[in-house]
């Protein structure tokens, strides 16, 4: 890794400290916000979820590996704004109906954002109809729906069905404990996800197809 730029390896490192003065070098050098994130941003969050993947670092990793992005993205964000510089897709993030667990969609969310996504998350508990609502109102090109209970995978299918009868081409992209990449093609979702390592990898392939 000893050609990795020092802002990608904090960020892969979460050492969220440095992460201002990286960036202030970055940008001093003469690189611009949206370079920043494209090329030193992004990497950083791709290779912490390989490394995920892998076993290689578990979730506490991963949560300051966020935290260092969330940092830098502080850092930039008025530049981007200013430049008018917008990600080119959105994700809809949400816990289903009569589920209240979010780690693992606070993960993807992250992992979403590190991979230049804007992500709308509507939080645990979300009925269809706050589903349809948003992906009506924000456009998304990716809906991303978690389960982490058995007994709340059937509103999981509801909400699937709900989105696709909206009228709004989209994504979907499920993922939960219990759920299986069988079950995501029984339920018409586009993509499944096994953790949040492999969400974005998910979410990339569908939006290049």
């Amino acid at each position: 890794m000893s050609d990795v730029h020092p802002l990608t390896l904090a960020i892969t490192a979460g050492r969220r400290k440095e992460v201002p003065e990286l960036v202030k070098q970055c940008l001093a050098a003469g690189e611009t916000a949206a370079s920043i994130v494209e090329n030193r941003l992004v990497p950083g969050m791709m290779i912490v979820g390989e490394r995920f993947k892998k076993n290689e670092i578990f979730v506490p990793e991963m949560l300051v590996a966020a935290r260092a992005m969330k940092e830098a993205l502080k850092e930039l964000e008025p530049m981007l704004v200013a430049a008018g510089v917008k990600p080119e897709h959105t994700a809809v993030i949400g816990t289903v109906e009569g589920d209240l667990h979010d780690i693992g969609k606070n993960l993807v969310a992250m992992m979403w954002k590190g991979a230049n996504l804007e992500v709308v998350d509507l939080g645990v508990n979300v009925p269809a109809a706050k589903f349809i609502a948003a992906v009506q109102q924000h456009k998304p090109s990716l809906v991303g729906l978690s389960s982490l209970l058995t007994t709340t995978m059937p509103a999981m299918r509801e909400t699937v069905k709900a989105i696709r009868a909206c009228g709004v081409p989209v994504k979907i992209v499920v993922g939960g404990a219990p759920i299986t990449r069988e079950f995501a093609r029984e339920i018409g979702a586009d993509g499944y996800s096994l953790d949040a390592g492999s969400a974005v990898d998910e979410a990339m392939s569908l939006l290049k197809a």
